[in-house]
């Protein structure tokens, strides 16, 4: 079931609250926003944070409202042992700077706006790609062996990834059926790098 975003009485129903999954769509990897929930125009109650504010370092966050925090002040204490230690913070800072610094999120939408056109243009050459979606640089194709069917081109995606890792591509499968190329590169990423990918991938998919 397809849910519609802009209906907000939808949230409001659903136990009345909403947790966003920052996890991998965070911190301007989707370009247009900073955060993935804004794109759905809603005000989560909980948001999640991880691997990205780390840049590899172990750290993670949640955002929580007023009313929710309050519900963990019952006599009951909640410590982490390594939460907040000044390491991981300063790690977070730095990492939160060099976004801003360098321009990621604006990198993030004008890159993934070229490397989904690429791929759209690659769809019309190749049949196994399906359908192409996503935002910035979060990015899926998927592979069918039948567009009006849409029975998953599976294991061809396997053999999709395993060239692309020889060529210097690291992306992976996701979906229900595992068949779609889950394209999520490091946010330095920029249109050079994606001019490549796609001329690799063209070559791959070419070669099935």
């Amino acid at each position: 079931m397809r849910i519609n975003a802009e209906n907000k009485l939808f949230y409001s129903r659903v136990l009345s609250l909403c947790i966003a999954d920052e996890v991998q769509v965070g911190f301007g990897r989707v370009g247009e926003k900073f955060w993935g929930f804004e794109l759905q125009d809603v005000e989560p109650d909980i948001v999640v944070l991880g691997k990205p504010i780390g840049n590899g370092h172990p750290l993670a966050a949640v955002v929580l409202t007023e009313e929710i925090a309050a519900a963990f002040n019952n006599g009951l204490e909640y410590f982490n042992t390594y939460g907040g230690n000044p390491v991981s913070m300063e790690t977070g800072i730095a990492v939160m700077n060099v976004i801003s610094e360098e321009g990621l999120q604006q990198r993030a939408l004008e890159t993934g706006n070229y490397l989904i056109e690429g791929l759209k243009k690659l769809m019309e050459k190749h049949v196994i790609i399906g359908d192409v979606r996503g935002k910035g640089l979060f990015v899926g194709a998927e592979l069918v062996r039948n567009r009006e069917t849409l029975e998953p081109a599976v294991p061809e995606i396997d053999v999709v990834v395993e060239q692309m890792r020889d060529r210097g591509f690291l992306i992976s499968t996701d979906g229900p059926f595992h068949n779609v190329l889950k394209i999520k590169p490091p946010m330095v990423f920029n249109i050079e790098n994606a001019a490549s990918f796609l001329t690799n991938l063209d070559e791959v998919l070419g070669g099935l």
